[in-house]
């Protein structure tokens, strides 16, 4: 039991979790705007993710050397370096446009974990804007770099599902936030430190509701009234499962409430596409 215990934990810290949410919103994409299967968009969304949030996860301490190199981060480590291979791997077998775009993401990445400039902190730090960069960077890995890379061309859909991307997110994030009150330095200004708990799950279920609302403008017109019905059902159905996570998200709940069952949500919402879409 305790192995079965190691293993999950390093699971979660190792990042792999996180990643395959982030491969389930990419699958999403495919599905949606009907691209064919993508390997190497796929692989360098994923592998991406594990090394991009180990970096953002380990990075200061391994600077300020503030813990010891236990076996588990030996084991991040190298699992980290493994998909920085693969990552680099799959990135030359990306469009030109996307291989560009990726960069830009990975700037904004670096922005958010290092300092750039002498005694000023790095993005991570600066009140307020955390939330809206996390949120942009997956909309751009799990949205915009698909797309961009499958070449297909760039209508209002793709502009509305950039707004619901941005939206589910950015709700996601914010019962991080709750969960993390008690941890969050208060200077990171984040939403329920700005607003409290109370309104900032108020904020959550509004923005579920423009979520919902949008796919109402989604939808084509020469989609059948089952397709529309069943892309309605489905926004309502993942919007009440957050809405739920939301609604008791505190932050007294221990670190699997968020770290595996809400970073679980992009990965139902995947599976529900498949199999009734």
């Amino acid at each position: 039991m305790k192995i079965l215990k190691q293993l999950f934990d390093f699971y979660i810290d190792s990042s792999i979790h996180v990643a395959l949410s982030c491969f389930a919103l990419v699958k999403m994409t495919h599905y949606m705007f009907h691209i064919p299967a993508d390997t190497p968009i796929t692989y360098f969304a994923f592998f991406g993710t594990i090394v991009g949030y180990n970096f953002v996860k380990y990075d200061a301490l391994a600077r300020t050397k503030k813990f010891q190199m236990r076996n588990e981060l030996k084991a991040i480590a190298f699992l980290s370096f493994l998909s920085l291979i693969v990552v680099g791997f799959c990135f030359f077998y990306l469009q030109k446009i996307t291989q560009i775009v990726s960069m830009a993401f990975l700037s904004l990445t670096l922005l958010y974990t290092l300092p750039f400039f002498p005694n000023k902190r790095n993005a991570r730090n600066w009140a307020g804007v955390k939330i809206y960069i996390v949120a942009l960077c997956w909309v751009g890995v799990t949205l915009v770099l698909p797309i961009l890379n499958s070449g297909i061309e760039i209508t209002s859909d793709f502009y509305l599902k950039c707004v619901q991307r941005f939206i589910l997110i950015f709700v996601l994030i914010l019962i991080f936030e709750i969960i993390d009150l008690q941890y969050d330095d208060p200077h990171l200004q984040t939403v329920p430190q700005q607003i409290g708990v109370k309104q900032t799950k108020y904020l959550g279920y509004v923005l579920l509701m423009i979520f919902c609302g949008l796919e109402i403008f989604n939808v084509k017109g020469n989609d059948s009234l089952n397709v529309k019905y069943f892309s309605l059902s489905l926004q309502s159905i993942i919007s009440f499962i957050i809405a739920v996570f939301l609604f008791f998200s505190n932050d007294k709940r221990p670190k699997y409430y968020t770290s595996f069952w809400v970073e679980s949500i992009p990965v139902v919402l995947c599976v529900l596409l498949l199999i009734f879409g």
